[in-house]
């Protein structure tokens, strides 16, 4: 509902067999959970599609099970490095995806599972944290004693954890919610937690050795998996600047960006967005925009192309090529800073 990828089929799967199909990266940029925002960011989707390829490529050399078949160019799928310039498609394996009934003012996961057989897309998501930036909803969840830190109080900074952290939240549901680990169990159906829970940790190493070797910081990030005849790949796209967040000497880079822009320049939309996102818990409706009297604003010109520098500059230094005519990334990262 808030993706800005479309989908293509190109082979239905089946309750037994994979199919295939692939995602078509578009410059759409969705902040809050709104969807699609009034404006596009140029070359983001190209950006996305190619930085997510590069870190399916780490994964497949570090036999971490995937549902990435490679990018398309000219129609035909291939390896990153076979590209010519920065791929906007990418060729995926595809498992069932049922509907997530809304009844009675809860989600039936009951419902998702039935006849589903042993071929379906895992409706959580798998969020690791390294640091807890500002912004960072963990946050609000507990105190930095509550995970490991010798402090009572958030600082307005980043901080590191000692030991990564894993947190399950809902991928299908209106407003996205972190759950117990008993309630990510009970939603995960026949997939293993500690399972999700190890591929989620071996990702963040493998993004986060990436990150170190081309200069960045990698805070948090999320995977999203499949299952397939009892075996749990990775799925969806992984190390972008939209599913992580990182850093660059000191400053952030990620859609974040974007969402503290909208809440420092547009905070009446923010704050309308809360607003329905708690009225909406009180009503027998799934979807909270119904509930928004505030229609979010484009951004300024000079804002669009900061953040599209940010996005070519930042793939073009985590993959070690020039996929894009960009400032180079200190260059870009010091535009960010003046927003």
């Amino acid at each position: 509902m808030t993706s800005v990828k479309e989908f293509r089929v190109e082979e239905e799967p089946t309750a037994d067999s994979l199919g295939r199909g692939s995602f078509v990266f578009t410059d759409d940029y969705s902040v809050f959970d709104w969807g699609q925002m009034p404006d596009q960011i140029p070359g983001k989707g190209a950006s996305l599609c190619t930085m997510g390829a590069f870190n399916f490529e780490l994964l497949d050399v570090n036999h971490i099970p995937t549902h990435y078949r490679g990018v398309v160019e000219d129609g035909e799928v291939k390896d990153l490095g076979e590209c010519e310039t920065a791929p906007s498609e990418m060729a995926i394996d595809l498992v069932q995806v049922p509907d997530l009934p809304y009844v009675d003012g809860d989600y039936d996961y009951d419902a998702y599972y039935e006849d589903i057989g042993n071929n379906y897309l895992i409706p959580l998501e798998v969020v690791f944290r390294n640091t807890v930036p500002v912004g960072s909803s963990l946050r609000k969840r507990g105190t930095p004693s509550d995970y490991g830190l010798d402090r009572e109080e958030w600082p307005d900074e980043p901080v590191d954890l000692p030991e990564p952290v894993v947190e399950f939240s809902t991928k299908y549901e209106e407003q996205d919610r972190y759950l117990s680990r008993a309630e990510a169990d009970a939603i995960a159906g026949p997939a293993s937690i500690d399972r999700l829970e190890e591929l989620a940790l071996a990702v963040n190493h493998i993004v986060t050795d990436r990150a170190e070797q081309a200069g960045f910081t990698h805070e948090d990030g999320k995977i999203e998996c499949l299952y397939h005849d009892g075996a749990i790949k990775v799925a969806d796209v992984l190390g972008t600047f939209d599913e992580n967040r990182f850093s660059y000497d000191g400053q952030q880079l990620s859609k974040e960006v974007v969402r503290q822009y909208y809440k420092r320049e547009h905070p009446e939309w923010v704050d309308a967005v809360s607003a329905a996102k708690a009225e909406v818990a009180e009503r027998d409706i799934a979807d909270w925009r119904e509930l928004c009297e505030v229609e979010p604003k484009p951004l300024p010109d000079h804002v669009l192309q900061t953040v599209a520098n940010f996005y070519a500059a930042g793939t073009n230094a985590y993959t070690g090529d020039e996929w894009f005519e960009a400032p180079d990334i200190d260059a870009a990262v010091d535009a960010v800073r003046d927003l």
